[in-house]
């Protein structure tokens, strides 16, 4: 693919002078962090609540309600950044007809769209290997230390799936001119995963579904 690599370049360096990357990284490390804290202390904000007219009781927070706690905030907050994300990276270009401008030069149309997704699905990475990081140290501090290769591997299929809807976006960019449509394509993808992932039977094979991965 001709081009590909000053158009990676280009992509990674307007992730970052753009504060996408940087925003990703912030958020998600925040909800890495906060998710073993989440999971650990909820009992205990219940209770601190007071006054109920009945008795709610809470079982004894696990490592596991820290690692279901982390895939449900990373998995809801993810989404949501795959598709904000991908849904103007080339509808606004084609709109401002910068696209046209780049296409006219030297480079082919595969390194064109291929250093887009590279570059989203980079930011994703990033954002969610800190995350990992933060997660994994709260959960061993908060409670044990689950498996590093297990939360390694919950991440890297967590990952996947957030680039699932990522790319289902992206392609939507690629086929429209509006920013708003690239969204809807987006959104409606995740929607449509979310319904097939009903079956029980295919389920465990979607981005949709995550009781497979904890």
């Amino acid at each position: 693919m001709r081009g590909f690599g000053p158009l990676l370049r280009k992509e990674l360096l307007e992730q970052w002078r753009t504060r996408r990357l940087l925003v990703v990284a912030v958020v998600f490390v925040a909800l890495g962090i906060g998710s073993p804290y989440l999971a650990r202390y909820t009992a205990e904000l219940i209770e601190a609540l007071g006054g109920a007219p009945f008795e709610i009781e809470v079982p004894e927070p696990t490592v596991a309600d820290a690692v279901t706690q982390f895939l449900r905030n990373l998995g809801q907050a993810g989404i949501l950044t795959s598709v904000l994300l991908a849904m103007g990276s080339v509808a606004t270009e084609k709109e401002r007809g910068t696209a046209a401008l780049l296409l006219s030069k030297p480079v082919s149309r595969g390194a064109y769209l291929g250093t887009k997704l590279v570059a989203i699905g980079v930011t994703l990475a990033v954002g969610l290997l800190l995350a990992a990081v933060g997660g994994y140290a709260y959960t061993t501090f908060l409670f044990e230390a689950p498996s590093a290769a297990g939360w390694m591997g919950m991440t890297a299929l967590l990952f996947l799936s957030l680039l699932s809807y990522a790319a289902l976006t992206f392609l939507g960019s690629t086929l429209t001119r509006s920013v708003v449509a690239a969204a809807a394509i987006g959104v409606g993808g995740m929607i449509l995963l979310a319904i097939v992932a009903s079956l029980p039977t295919i389920a465990p094979y979607l981005p949709a579904d995550r009781k497979s991965v904890v």
